[in-house]
């Protein structure tokens, strides 16, 4: 069986490492915001080209954690409105409720699956104060085009950078606007359990979030603000420690296997992604899509190769969102709803054989449904 993701033998290339961090902080006995979590946050913003960086609990608390910070700074108020991608993780629609704003949906391009750029201007109301950008499956939204048009309509940008950690923007450029970061085990900097992080070259914001995450305090037991407890924790930041320096190397490992994916998949019932071969895409994941994606993965899996479905249920389709609550599922996303019916996510990893990924190649080339 070739494993979809395989996150044992991941980690276990770094478990003498890991052991080393877990005895250092046991002998230090500090748990809560220590060393290693001030180190990573260093070693992050540098890995970012950002000048703060943040450490929270998860992903989502990184999103929505900005979101408040913009509300404490008075950027923002409830209420305003917030331009997302109807087609996304269902985290990046949830940190904007939770910050008690408004999400408007806009449709995302069949190629890339990112936010069509051309459709936001359209959207966009006296409320909308901010664009919500989504690096999708590692994938760069058309991040110049939405700064300009945020530019044009004195809006906030913030980016979604959950799946995306370590694509490029331009040579050596891997931060520009306010970014939120998961490393959920899977991620390409994934930790051994929940943690997230946000980057940002604002001083003003960065003082408000270091706050948030832990209770709105700067001084123990004074309170500026209404925070939560969302913390990096100091084990996890010791695991990530260990695995950023080889960010950079398994990111290209990926690029590799979806080289060849790209140039070797020969199947007209299979839709490949859309990749310029610039290093806007780290690879996350590997998208395929297909009319018959239930027969595909069914062959798939008769012939030992594990697959994925990401995502398959669209935001607005959510019983979350039923006409008793937001009324979404009554909405129509034509674009969303195709590529929620179709996608297929391919095995891709660092630690993903050449003879895997010919197996992989051999398996779907000879599939005739």
């Amino acid at each position: 069986m070739i494993k979809f993701f395989d996150l044992q033998k991941i980690n276990a290339a770094y478990q003498e490492q890991f052991q080393e961090k877990m005895k250092l902080i046991l002998d230090k006995g500090w748990y809560i915001l220590g060393d290693e979590v001030n180190s990573f946050e260093k070693n992050f913003a540098n890995y970012c080209s950002s000048k703060y960086c943040i450490g929270v609990g998860n992903g989502l608390d990184a999103l929505t954690l900005i979101f408040k910070g913009y509300i404490a700074l008075g950027k923002m108020k409830k209420g305003d409105e917030v331009i997302v991608p109807a087609n996304t993780f269902i985290a990046t629609i949830l940190s904007v409720l939770q910050a008690d704003l408004v999400p408007v949906l806009v449709e995302p391009k069949l190629e890339t699956y990112t936010i069509n750029s051309d459709l936001i201007q359209d959207k966009i109301t006296s409320k909308t104060k901010a664009i919500l950008a989504v690096h999708l499956y590692g994938q760069l939204a058309e991040i110049d085009k939405i700064n300009a048009i945020a530019i044009q309509n004195n809006l906030i940008v913030v980016e979604d950078a959950a799946q995306s950690h370590g694509a490029l923007l331009s040579k050596n450029r891997k931060s520009i606007n306010t970014q939120s970061f998961s490393f959920y085990p899977a991620k390409n900097l994934g930790a051994l359990g929940d943690g997230g992080a946000i980057i940002t070259n604002d001083e003003e914001l960065a003082k408000v979030l270091f706050s948030l995450r832990n209770y709105g305090s700067e001084v123990k037991y004074h309170n500026n603000y209404i925070g939560i407890n969302s913390r990096l924790d100091e084990l996890q930041a010791a695991f990530l420690n260990v695995k950023l320096p080889n960010l950079d190397a398994d990111n290209e490992h990926r690029r590799t296997v979806a080289k060849r994916y790209l140039s070797e998949i020969k199947n007209n019932k299979i839709t490949l992604p859309f990749w310029d071969f610039s290093n806007n895409h780290v690879f996350h994941l590997f998208v395929i899509r297909t009319e018959k994606r239930k027969e595909l993965q069914d062959y798939l899996k008769e012939n030992g190769i594990e697959t994925m479905i990401h995502y398959p249920v669209p935001p607005h389709k959510q019983k979350a969102f039923s006409p008793e609550t937001s009324g979404w599922n009554n909405l129509s996303f034509p674009i969303t709803e195709k590529i929620y019916n179709e996608v297929l996510s391919l095995p891709i990893s660092p630690i993903m054989t050449a003879d895997e990924v010919d197996f992989v190649i051999q398996k779907l080339n000879l599939w005739t449904s």
